[in-house]
């Protein structure tokens, strides 16, 4: 009979102990938060989305701090040929959030935002890999400079971009640096000054864009884009992105300099030679993805 009690007892505080477990597991579902991106890869090409629709995706220091960790991992494996960048949710991205830009915050904060933000540009540019921005929906003032910092952007038609800044009393001087960059500078200043959204076929015509294309179809042309550019040697994409980078803040006769030494460098790759063979021999290149040299 003790025996059987102590079974009974047993039986019951295992029974409390996994709905305790249960229960708890429950809870911890619930209240953990989900991730600010999310991050995957396949096929050389790494997406990145951003996924905090509720706050319209705005770029907060902790949403920077996510989409830099997430751009810099494994950056120079060879597995990784492109990244794209695309957004939860109705609005690409609202630009920084306010609640962080105020006095409560104080100017240490203020300036590591911009710090951060400033690091995450120069990082899509400055990486060896090209960066893909897919639209779909509303970028505005920080938003739209991460679409105007990007190298390739493909947006849906209903997309708007806007830098509305002035509106709200803050001048939107950081993404003017990306903007400036990316359309003519009468249409930027229009922008600037006013806030008012331009329309993605705006966006094209200015250069702010690469590609509209209708909702149903944006990602399998981005997808197409970022599979063409797997399709190409990655040390040849990578001296042709920062060239391209590095002769755009050069006057006429300098950047002629560095494009020509460069291209003599292009030459003594590997893979810049097997490109030439193969084109001689009529053949598909068979790609290193190397930046091992041919010849001195």
């Amino acid at each position: 009979m003790a025996r059987s009690l102590l079974c009974r007892c047993a039986a019951v505080f295992r029974h409390r102990r996994e709905t305790s477990l249960l229960s708890a597991a429950r809870f911890s579902s619930q209240t953990e938060p989900e991730p600010l991106t999310v991050r995957q890869q396949n096929n050389g090409i790494r997406r990145i989305v951003l996924n905090n629709p509720k706050k319209r995706n705005a770029l907060s220091l902790s949403m920077l701090e996510s989409l830099r960790e997430n751009i810099l991992a494994d950056v120079g494996s060879e597995d990784l040929r492109v990244i794209l960048i695309s957004a939860k949710g109705p609005v690409f991205s609202s630009g920084h959030d306010l609640k962080e830009l105020t006095s409560a915050q104080g100017r240490e904060y203020h300036t590591k935002v911009f710090h951060t933000c400033t690091e995450v540009m120069t990082l899509i540019q400055d990486i060896p890999v090209p960066v893909i921005a897919m639209v779909n929906g509303v970028a505005t003032a920080a938003g739209c400079q991460l679409v105007a910092t990007c190298d390739i952007v493909v947006a849906t038609e209903e997309s708007t971009f806007a830098t509305p800044g002035v509106n709200v009393g803050l001048f939107c001087s950081t993404p003017a640096v990306a903007i400036g960059r990316a359309v003519p500078k009468k249409v930027a200043m229009e922008m600037l000054l006013t806030g008012t959204p331009i329309s993605a076929r705006d966006a094209l015509l200015h250069g702010l864009i690469s590609k509209v294309v209708p909702e149903e179809r944006l990602e399998e042309e981005t997808l197409a884009i970022a599979q063409r550019v797997c399709q190409a040697s990655r040390p040849v994409v990578a001296l042709g992105k920062a060239t391209f980078q590095r002769q755009m803040a050069q006057g006429r006769d300098a950047a002629y300099a560095t494009a020509s030494k460069v291209m003599v460098d292009n030459l003594a790759l590997k893979d810049g030679q097997e490109g030439i063979q193969a084109f001689i021999q009529k053949r598909k290149p068979v790609w290193s993805h190397k930046a091992e040299k041919a010849h001195d």
